[in-house]
């Protein structure tokens, strides 16, 4: 990869009137900021379609897309709705927190209202034949979900869970209309995000997406192919993913995710997991694998177990996956995601692949964690991705008000720094990161804004108050980018 930097921004977070960012006109507008930056890359998180807890990480499909980033004002430029009616559906002013209850039940209704009004075209005939292969399980689950109320697939009448040849078309028949909405939303969502990205690609920026490595539960994937997950006779996980116990977690931290039959994966050539990627290669330039060591080695914990204690490591395929993957598709940019407790066989997997990984500066002044000399900026090497923070991690104003005493003296000691007032030390420590000889450089707009915690993106293993975040419309301002630009060419990105 080439020397450059970029911004971490989940698409939810940018500014709209329409209670969550989209793909309209503030994502264009962003764009021009990174341009006006000289910046390279916009990252983002899974573009997926939530579920409960509204995690990314978590969504209904490994292929689908969020419905809530279809722009309602692109739906209006198309004829499928009217301006007066976008009033209606404004849901809270753009500096606000989302509020995905109040989306839920709103935004559906303005998706319908468009949906009547669409009339299927060339365009939408490719699109549903091109993406056969997970379009039409997914949008008949999803009628399924809303028929019976939106409980999970677990809970599902037998005949319809295990997808009994006659319960299935039943349901096609029952469900038409629904299983042709459901396409109607991915056909937009697709093709707004397809005009987003050629604007990107025109104004010099190129898109690293992120994928979860597991899927969720209650998800098209397990449903549509349960031989490819540890699950038992009624479609209920075996064993489930999660983290071991360690000095952050007493109890390890329990994901719930159904874990691969890594087997059945190896004799089918690996298919599922080229058909992902290959789709998300048609997405975005760059991919970020989350959880990449679980490629190597995978925690598995009985599906019945009250926390993580009781599980266990097991091999993973390795890098006979990613050879597949490259015979395939060819050779394709990843970033490898091995934070967390990291072996020399991890490290041995993400060098025989190639891949940068990751360095997080907050990480590097941890005193509990051995390996955090790792993410020291003078230990780098070029072919990794320097960050301040993650989506997961306090944003550098809070972390340094949350660190302990001796961590904020090794913290100005590394700086040679012990006059720059608290509140501005978030600059000096994108600086640094900037600085590094690491190729690459991904900073989250939050640190950029010199934000506090009320900005945070996530706190993992709870629930309720996470990926709500967006940011003002006036805050990137062009102040802001000229200072970014100032410093990136400084830098040298």
């Amino acid at each position: 990869m080439k020397r450059a930097s970029g911004i971490l921004l989940p698409v939810f977070s940018l500014p709209s009137e329409y209670g969550i960012g989209d793909f309209g006109k503030s994502a264009y507008s962003f764009v021009d900021k990174l341009k006006a930056s000289a910046q390279s890359y916009w990252q983002i998180l899974p573009l997926g379609q939530t579920g409960f807890g509204d995690s990314p990480y978590q969504s209904f499909s490994s292929f689908a897309g969020n419905p809530y980033f279809v722009s309602p004002e692109t739906l209006c430029e198309r004829g499928c709705l009217k301006k007066s009616e976008l009033t209606d559906y404004a849901v809270s002013p753009s500096n606000s927190k989302i509020d995905y209850s109040a989306l839920h039940s709103t935004r559906y209704k303005l998706l319908r209202t468009a949906f009547s009004r669409f009339e299927k075209n060339t365009d939408y005939e490719d699109f549903c034949d091109e993406n056969l292969y997970w379009l039409n399980d997914y949008a008949l689950f999803m009628s399924l979900k809303d028929a019976f109320g939106g409980i999970p697939v677990s809970m599902w009448e037998r005949e319809i869970r295990l997808r009994y040849p006659e319960a299935v078309k039943s349901a096609k028949e029952q469900l038409s209309e629904s299983v042709d909405f459901y396409k109607f939303i991915q056909y937009e969502f697709f093709s707004q995000w397809k005009s987003l990205c050629g604007y990107a690609h025109k104004n010099g920026i190129e898109i690293i997406g992120d994928i979860p490595i597991y899927v969720a539960p209650d998800s098209a994937d397990v449903w549509s192919h349960p031989s490819h997950f540890e699950l038992d006779d009624d479609l209920r996980p075996v064993n489930v993913a999660g983290c071991p116990p360690d000095s952050f977690s007493k109890d390890g931290q329990l994901w719930g995710n159904p874990l691969y039959d890594w087997q059945e994966h190896k004799r089918s050539g690996f298919r599922w997991w080229i058909k992902r990627l290959e789709h998300c290669f048609k997405l975005y330039d760059i991919v970020r694998i989350d959880h990449f060591r679980g490629f190597d080695e995978y925690y598995s914990i009985p599906a019945d177990s009250k926390n993580a204690r009781q599980g266990r490591w097991r091999k993973a395929p390795g890098i006979a996956l990613f050879r597949t993957v490259e015979s395939i598709l060819g050779e394709k940019r990843i970033i490898a995601e091995d934070l967390g407790f990291v072996t020399d066989s991890v490290r041995k997997l993400v060098a025989d692949c190639g891949f940068p990984n990751m360095k997080i500066l907050q990480f590097a002044f941890d005193s509990r964690d051995d390996s955090s000399s790792e993410h020291i900026p003078h230990k780098y090497h070029k072919n990794c991705v320097c960050y301040t923070g993650t989506h997961d991690n306090h944003t550098l104003l809070s972390w340094y008000d949350d660190i302990t005493k001796k961590e904020r003296r090794a913290v100005r000691e590394y700086l040679c720094d012990g006059f720059t007032p608290d509140e501005k030390l978030p600059l000096t420590l994108v600086a640094i990161a900037m600085r590094s000889i690491a190729d690459t450089c991904i900073i989250p707009m939050q640190d950029w804004l010199c934000l506090s915690d009320d900005a945070r993106i996530n706190i993992p293993s709870t629930l309720g108050n996470n990926w709500r975040w967006r940011m003002g419309e006036n805050d990137f301002s062009d102040g802001l980018c000229k200072r970014i630009k100032t410093l990136t060419k400084l830098c040298g990105r």
